[in-house]
C-alpha cells in the first residue's frame, strides 16, 4: 500500500518520464521526419490531455525538441511564438482591463437585468443575455467571476422572500403578526401592499392549518440542505449557476476575440491559407452571432424546463401583480446598481473606445461594401484586426483618467501629473501570458507538422474518408471535438486538432472552412463537467450544484449546440464562404478525390 501511495504522490513525474521513454522507439526505429514529428506531437498531446506539466510549459517543448530532432531551426521555431494573434490579444486585454477597472461591466450587466424584469424566467434570460454580451469582449472566466456574485445575491434574496411568504401564510392562519415582514415592507414603502399580503387568502390553500403546516414541514425535511427552505429555492440556485456558466461560454462564440479558441483558429487559418482574406472580425460575427443567439435561447428554454418547468401562460401574462419574491429581487438589483453611483467620465470614455473598436473591426472589410482597409489598397492585407486593437489599446495608456495631486511645503495642493485609464502594471495583471505561450506552442507545432511532411501524410491516410457524405464527416469531427474538450482544455484541444483536420479537408477535396468552422465552435462546448472549463468550476464552487446536475444540463446544451452548428454550416454559412466549392486558395492534394 505504501508503494502505491508513493506512485500516487509522484504520478505526474512518472507519467512524464514514461511517456518520453515508451514512445522513444518511434523516432529511433523508423527514423523519418514524419515519425520524429509524430513523436513530439504524441508527447505534447499526452501532456496537454493529462496536464502532467502546466499547459504553457508543455507548449514550450516544440522549441526544444524540433531543433534537437532536426525538424526546424531554433530561430524559425521561436518566430512562431509571437504572431499577429498576440498583438490582437494585447489590444483586447487593454480594453478588458479598463472595463473591469472602472466597473463598466457591472453597470452593463445590472442594467440589462433591470430591463428584462424580475419574473424568474425573464430574470434568468436577463442574466444570460448580459453575461453573453460581456463575454463577447471579456474573457469567459472573468465574466463568470463578475456576474456570479450578483446572481448569487439575487438567488438568496428569492429564497429569503419565499421564507417571508411562508411566514406570512402561517401567521395568517395562526392570527399572529409577522413583525419582520412588516418592518421590511415598511422600509420599502409598501405598507399598503403589506396589509393586502396579510389579509389575502393564498390561492390553492384552505383553512386547514394542520395540512398547511405538514406540507411546509415535508418540503423542509425532504432531504435538502438546511440553507434551502424549499425545493424551488434550491432549483433556482442551480438554474442561476448554470445560466451564468453556459452563457459566458456561448457569448464567446460570437466574436473572434471572444474566446482563445476562436483566436487560435483565426491565426492558424490565416497562416496556413494566406491567400484567403475571407475571415475577419465582421465575417466571423455575421455567421456566428445567429448560431450563438439560437443556442442561447434554446439553452434558456432547456434549463428553465429542467429546473423550474416552463409555464408560458405565467411568463406572458400581462398586468400581473409582482409577488413578494419578485419585488425583493428587483430591490436587490436596484440597490446594487445604485451602489455604482452616476456614470463617471472614465466609464464614458471606456464605452466610447469600446464602441469605436467594434465599429472599426466591423468596417475594416465588411465584404458587401468596401471597408476602410481599401484606403490602403497599395498594401492589401497589411492592416488587420490587430492594428485596430493596438490603436485603441494605446489610447487607454494615453487618455487621462484623473489628476494626481500633491501637497507643497506651504500646504497648497497642486497637480503634478495625471493617471491614464489603465497603467502597465494593471495591464500585466490582466494579460493571460500562459494563453499567449500556449497558443505560440500550437503555432510552432503546426509549423513543424508542415515542415516535416506529417500534415500531408495524415491527409493522405485520411483520404478514404472522402467516400463518406460530407455532413457525416463534419458531424463526426464535431462530436469528437466536443467529447475531447470535456477532458482537455479548449485551447489545447483546438491546437491539437487543427493540424489534423486541415489536411483531412484538403485530402477529400472539401473547402477547409466546411470542417474547421464547426469544429472550432464545438471546441467551446465544454458543458458537462466542473473541470471542463473555468466558468463551470467558478459556479460549481458556490456549492449549489452536484456533478450529476451539470452532466444532465450540459448534455442537453451540448446536443443543442452541435445541432445548431450543423444547421448553420448547412444553411446560412454556406453562401458566405461558398462552402460547396473547393477554393483556389487551398492547396491541391496529389490524390484528390471528390466526396
Amino acid at each position: 500500500m505504501k508503494f502505491f501511495s508513493y506512485i500516487m504522490v509522484y504520478r505526474r513525474f512518472l507519467l512524464v518520464v514514461l511517456t518520453v521513454l515508451v514512445l522513444l522507439p518511434l523516432p529511433i526505429v523508423l527514423h523519418t521526419k514524419e515519425t520524429e514529428c509524430a513523436y513530439i506531437l504524441f508527447v505534447v498531446a499526452i501532456f496537454w490531455l493529462t496536464e502532467a506539466l502546466p499547459l504553457s510549459v508543455t507548449a514550450l517543448l516544440p522549441s526544444l525538441m524540433f531543433p534537437m530532432l532536426g525538424i526546424m531551426p531554433s530561430k524559425k521555431v521561436a518566430s512562431a511564438y509571437f504572431k499577429d494573434f498576440h498583438l490582437l490579444l494585447i489590444g483586447v486585454i487593454c480594453l478588458a482591463t479598463s472595463i473591469e477597472k472602472w466597473n463598466l461591466h457591472k453597470r452593463i450587466a445590472l442594467k440589462m437585468v433591470m430591463i428584462v424584469g424580475v419574473n424568474p424566467a425573464w430574470l434568468t434570460l436577463g442574466f444570460m443575455s448580459s453575461t453573453a454580451f460581456l463575454s463577447m469582449w471579456l474573457s469567459n472566466t472573468s465574466t463568470a467571476a463578475m456576474v456570479m456574485p450578483i446572481a448569487e445575491a439575487v438567488a438568496q434574496q428569492i429564497i429569503n422572500a419565499e421564507a417571508e411568504v411562508e411566514s406570512t401564510q402561517m401567521t395568517y392562519f395562526n392570527g399572529s403578526t409577522n413583525h419582520g415582514l412588516e418592518i421590511d415592507e415598511g422600509v420599502n414603502g409598501q405598507e399598503t401592499n403589506e396589509r393586502k399580503e396579510k389579509t389575502k387568502p393564498v390561492p390553492g390553500c384552505n383553512n386547514d392549518t394542520g395540512r398547511i403546516s405538514s406540507k411546509v414541514e415535508l418540503e423542509k425535511n425532504s432531504g435538502m440542505e438546511t440553507k434551502y427552505r424549499t425545493k424551488k429555492g434550491h432549483m433556482i440556485c442551480k438554474l442561476m449557476c448554470l445560466c451564468i456558466a453556459y452563457s459566458s461560454t456561448i457569448g464567446g462564440l460570437t466574436t473572434i476575440t471572444g474566446t482563445s479558441t476562436n483566436l487560435i483558429f483565426a491565426e492558424y487559418f490565416n497562416t496556413r491559407y494566406p491567400d484567403c482574406r475571407c475571415l475577419n472580425f465582421g465575417s466571423w460575427f455575421t455567421f456566428s452571432f445567429p448560431a450563438a443567439l439560437i443556442i442561447l435561447l434554446l439553452s434558456w428554454i432547456w434549463l428553465q424546463w429542467l429546473f423550474l418547468g416552463f409555464n408560458f401562460k405565467e411568463m406572458f401574462k400581462c398586468g400581473k401583480t409582482k409577488t413578494v419574491q419578485q419585488k425583493a429581487c428587483a430591490e436587490v438589483i436596484k440597490q446594487e446598481y445604485q451602489k455604482l453611483g452616476p456614470i463617471r467620465y472614465q466609464e464614458i470614455v471606456t464605452l466610447v473606445l469600446f464602441i469605436l473598436m467594434a465599429l472599426l473591426w466591423f468596417s475594416r472589410d465588411p465584404g458587401f461594401v468596401p471597408g476602410w482597409s481599401a484606403l490602403f489598397s497599395e498594401y492589401p492585407g497589411f492592416a488587420t484586426d490587430s492594428a485596430v486593437a493596438l490603436l485603441i489599446g494605446l489610447l487607454f495608456f494615453l487618455i487621462p483618467a484623473k489628476t494626481l495631486t500633491k501637497t507643497t511645503p506651504t500646504g497648497e495642493i497642486v497637480a503634478f501629473d495625471y493617471s491614464p485609464l489603465i497603467t502597465w502594471k494593471e495591464f500585466q495583471s490582466f494579460m493571460p501570458w500562459d494563453i499567449a505561450i500556449l497558443v505560440g506552442g500550437g503555432f510552432a507545432l503546426a509549423d513543424g507538422c508542415e515542415e516535416s511532411g506529417l500534415s500531408n501524410w495524415i491527409g493522405n491516410k485520411l483520404s478514404p474518408l472522402g467516400s463518406l457524405p460530407v455532413w457525416l464527416i463534419i458531424l463526426i469531427s464535431s462530436l469528437m471535438v466536443t467529447s475531447l474538450t470535456e477532458v482537455a482544455s479548449n485551447p489545447a484541444t483546438i491546437t491539437l486538432l487543427l493540424p489534423i483536420l486541415s489536411p483531412l479537408a484538403e485530402a477529400i477535396h472539401v473547402n477547409p472552412l466546411y470542417i474547421l468552422i464547426p469544429s472550432t465552435l464545438c471546441t467551446s462546448f465544454a458543458f458537462l463537467l466542473p473541470v471542463a472549463n473555468p466558468p463551470n468550476a467558478i459556479v460549481f464552487s458556490y456549492g449549489h450544484l452536484k456533478v450529476i446536475d451539470m452532466v444532465k444540463a450540459g448534455l442537453g446544451v451540448n446536443i443543442v449546440g452541435v445541432a445548431v452548428v450543423m444547421l448553420g454550416i448547412c444553411t446560412w454559412i454556406v453562401p458566405m464562404f461558398d462552402l460547396y466549392t473547393y477554393p483556389s486558395w487551398a492547396p491541391a492534394m496529389s490524390n484528390e478525390t471528390m466526396p
